[in-house]
């Protein structure tokens, strides 16, 4: 089972707000996930980002991929371990 690390949406229609999950790559998008170690806004200006740094730390050091997104929402609060290219 591989483990990502994505968004899920939540939020009307025309104001997403998604929330950081750890789910089962498997899963769709909106279904069932392990734990939520945080919160996207984009509306906000600038957007916000709402992060559990340990469980972060924790899900990357047991080897859960992030996704694009969620990859530069790390990198920008100063989480995101460097990943080689295999």
């Amino acid at each position: 089972m591989a483990v990502k690390i994505r968004l899920t949406r939540q939020g009307g229609k025309k104001k997403p707000f998604y929330r950081i999950v750890v789910a089962n790559s498997e899963s769709p998008r909106d279904g069932s996930f392990l734990e939520v170690v945080g919160t996207y806004d984009p509306m906000a200006n600038p957007a916000k980002a709402a992060l559990k740094n340990e469980r972060v730390d924790f899900w990357l050091g047991q080897g859960a991929i992030p996704s694009e997104t969620v990859k530069h929402i790390l990198k920008k609060a100063g989480i995101a371990k460097e990943t080689k290219a295999a």
